[in-house]
């Protein structure tokens, strides 16, 4: 088989899309390389919604934390003291654990005249479940990131923002906000380098691979075991997560330019890699 048929039949496997059957012998470079990359789909998917979700829920988390009310700073004081102080993996088989305990005819929901069947299968499956989880892990994580920045903003910004007049959420949609973002963003973009790498933990976690669909460690790990050399799969992946962080790097770069935009070239904060050995 030439390798352009295996990207063909491949290259997309892990969305459900090609050959059905993996490879059983005679393995080539080629496919482990289409495969894995296939594979990476999956992580790519993971790692970006729970970026975007994630972003939301930790801002809104961040501002409760800031709050002066107890009612709105001490649940999300404790949300992110338990999701920032347990390991992630403890988090995925928490999780799977308390899904596979829901009804598997969902849950009933009486509203007076009719009643509603909330279905939670779904729920089981890697590509809901364990995405719920890494969506809680990264908010708690930039939650603690934008508290921080925001404790940090300026006070002469906010000075500005009363002579000018802004209250309320003009002058947090102005000032507070991009201040925050422009201060945090290195950090956070180390945070979210580190999710996409925590999306490899999917495979070690009791989420199943339906039909084979996995990530790029499930193909990486199917190719190690079927060849008993895992020389050759693993260190694809490394260089598959390499180009994705370059990926990222490059992207929250631009970003981070554009919040600097109005300062002068030389106070002009860089980004500096500052990779996380141990969470």
């Amino acid at each position: 088989m030439s390798c352009v048929q295996t990207i063909q039949d491949y290259a997309l496997r892990s969305m459900g899309i090609g050959e059905r059957l993996l490879p059983r012998s005679d393995f080539t470079l080629c496919e482990q390389i289409v495969l894995i990359g296939s594979g990476l789909l999956w992580n790519i998917y993971f790692g970006v919604l729970a970026l975007l979700i994630g972003f939301v829920l930790a801002t809104a988390l961040a501002l409760a934390k800031a709050s002066p009310r107890r009612l709105l700073r001490k649940p999300a004081e404790w949300f992110v003291f338990v999701f920032r102080g347990s390991p992630l993996f403890i988090q995925f088989f928490l999780a799977y654990q308390a899904f596979v305990l829901l009804p598997r005819s969902g849950i009933e929901i009486e509203l007076g005249i009719t009643t509603i069947t909330a279905q939670t299968g779904w729920l089981t499956k890697a590509w809901a479940g364990a995405l719920i989880v890494l969506i809680l892990n990264t908010s708690a994580y930039s939650a603690e990131i934008f508290h921080g920045a925001l404790r940090s903003v300026p006070r002469r910004d906010m000075e500005a923002a009363d002579a000018y007049g802004l209250t309320g959420w003009s002058r947090f949609r102005k000032i507070t906000w991009p201040t925050m973002l422009r201060l945090a963003w290195p950090s956070y973009t180390n945070e979210a380098i580190f999710l996409f790498h925590a999306t490899t933990l999917v495979f070690f976690s009791s989420f199943p691979a339906w039909q084979q669909r996995g990530d790029a460690l499930y193909y990486a790990n199917y190719f190690a075991d079927k060849t008993f050399n895992p020389f050759v799969p693993y260190p694809i992946v490394a260089v598959y997560f390499i180009a994705l962080s370059l990926c990222v790097i490059g992207l929250f770069g631009a970003v981070n330019r554009r919040l600097n935009r109005h300062l002068p070239g030389q106070d002009r904060p860089r980004l500096r890699l500052r990779l996380n050995l141990i969470r």
